[in-house]
């Protein structure tokens, strides 16, 4: 499939998902999106999305597609659950701010292994280290003002589900590995 046939995809995806809130709000009162919430929702999938195609297309077998398609969801829920609700704490929490490194260092990690199954590989587990440890510094060394605590969720609840996130990048990091041990070859054309 061509370079432009997959953005189309990316964008008619992202239209369709963007429909299910809006049909929601004809529907629920309980759900209410601003012309805002779209936007950034909007930008949100469509990014993820060209993102995966643009670095799925590096990989030649369907281990690698899947380890980015897994990283690129670690991420896009990582960004969304943060605006939404916050990862420690609620969303006004300063703390929060700390989850960008996991980003960072996927991001870099990717840039310095050139795409390639094995860095990769690191690039993710590393950014499980780094969300283990963002996550332990927000919850015990950064404690959170009075005003941005959550008191209704348990400690358990948060590391739990924080847990589930960095076994996502840990899943990403298993399965580049994967690709690399069957021969993987970076393609070096995107298009």
């Amino acid at each position: 499939m061509t370079l432009t046939k997959s953005i189309i995809r990316v964008a008619l995806s992202t239209a369709l998902l963007l429909l299910i809130p809006l049909v929601a709000m004809q529907f629920n009162t309980g759900v209410t999106w601003t012309l805002f919430d779209f936007v950034v929702a909007g930008i949100l999938l469509f990014g993820a999305g060209l993102l995966f195609v643009l670095i799925a297309r590096l990989g030649n077998n369907s281990a690698y597609r899947l380890a980015v398609g897994v990283a690129v969801a670690a991420g896009l829920l990582l960004v969304w659950a943060n605006l939404a609700v916050g990862l420690v704490g609620s969303e006004n929490n300063p703390a929060n701010l700390l989850y960008g490194s996991v980003l960072v260092v996927a991001f870099i990690g990717a840039l310095v292994a050139r795409f390639r199954p094995l860095g990769m590989s690191r690039a993710m587990f590393g950014a499980a280290l780094t969300y283990v440890l963002v996550t332990a510094v927000a919850l015990f060394i950064w404690k959170p003002p009075v005003a941005t605590a959550e008191p209704s969720v348990g400690l358990v609840n948060v590391l739990v589900a924080n847990g589930l996130f960095a076994a996502l990048w840990a899943a990403s990091g298993w399965l580049f590995r994967r690709a690399s041990g069957t021969g993987s070859l970076l393609s070096h054309q995107l298009a």
